[in-house]
């Protein structure tokens, strides 16, 4: 018999809420493992007030930006999420951190089964990625969800290092960023005024990347300017060849993402740079337009991610030799 993906997706359900019943017709934590957690605290969050557990000993994260967070505070979770992009399961700067931790399929599809299976205390999430799912997340075990991704990392960190009560641990982390943007900041000097500009290069479609980035607000934190047709409140807009000309600046930081396996971003950035409007950019001709880490930039979008980003902004924006 063949199955469709409808029957697949039925398949899935019924044996998911089975697994349920077996295990106690909703909540493990909350049964099994309740009298093992101790003291609980009360959480605000995107999807309400949860009581999680003082000490949470097994984490499960379902965003990247929220791995990042929990490992910058010392808190390694039992499951994670996996790299959206890259040949491993994780992305290359978190590979040494990650020994032991179990893969629970991507941030746009957990696998709920074997999230189950960890027997987590705590999980944390995103309402931008998962809200379809609250309910089921929140029947396994507590659960925390940020609003969205973007450029709220800041505030998600904050939201995340709370939850695992490692609040003065995370604060620390982010005084010590902000150091870095401080320090940056007066290096740059007059440097300030440079308008940076943003182009991402995507499987099937090009962007240019405005303000509500997570690159995007890190520029504007340190206080470097952007293009006038850049310097806008809003994530993104897809664009035409015809709208080469807006991605001018005195410096252009592009980046290619790929999903795993797949070239079709790389071929989509190898295309345009080929295009006489491109070439004709007078960022272009002075040598100013470099090619970034689409991790770095915008996908991992997290604490550890936004470091790496500063060693770029050092890099093309500091040096003078760039």
């Amino acid at each position: 018999m063949i199955l469709t993906r409808n029957h697949m997706g039925s398949l899935f359900v019924f044996c998911l809420s089975f697994v349920l019943i077996l295990m106690g017709c909703g909540n493990p934590a909350t049964e099994s493992d309740a009298e093992g957690q101790g003291e609980t605290r009360s959480i605000q969050h995107a999807m309400g007030e949860t009581e999680v557990p003082e000490s949470p000993q097994r984490v499960v994260v379902l965003t990247n930006e929220g791995l990042e967070a929990l490992l910058a505070v010392g808190v390694k979770p039992v499951g994670a999420v996996q790299a959206f992009s890259g040949e491993g399961t994780w992305y290359k700067h978190l590979e040494k951190e990650m020994d032991g931790v179990e893969n629970v399929g991507t941030e746009h599809q957990p696998n709920l089964e074997k999230i189950m299976t960890l027997k987590p205390d705590l999980i944390i999430g995103n309402k931008m990625r998962q809200e379809k799912i609250y309910e089921q997340l929140s029947d396994i075990a507590p659960t925390v969800f940020a609003e969205e991704l973007r450029a709220q990392w800041k505030n998600n960190f904050k939201l995340y290092t709370d939850t695992v009560n490692k609040k003065a641990e995370g604060e620390a982390v982010i005084a010590d960023f902000d150091q870095r943007v401080e320090k940056i900041r007066e290096q740059a000097g007059d440097r300030l005024s440079t308008e940076v500009s943003m182009v991402r290069f995507m499987p099937g479609r090009t962007r240019i990347y405005y303000n509500d980035t997570f690159g995007g607000t890190i520029l504007k934190e340190i206080g470097f300017k952007r293009p006038k047709a850049q310097d806008k409140d809003d994530f993104a807009a897809e664009v035409t060849k015809e709208r080469i000309p807006e991605m001018e600046g005195d410096i252009l930081l592009y980046y290619t993402y790929d999903e795993k396996g797949e070239t079709e971003g790389s071929e989509m950035e190898k295309e345009w740079l080929q295009e006489q409007l491109w070439k004709e950019l007078n960022v272009v001709k002075q040598g100013n337009a470099h090619k970034v880490n689409d991790v770095v930039w915008t996908t991992a979008g997290g604490v550890k991610a936004a470091n790496l980003l500063l060693d770029d902004v050092e890099k093309y924006l500091l040096d003078d030799e760039s």
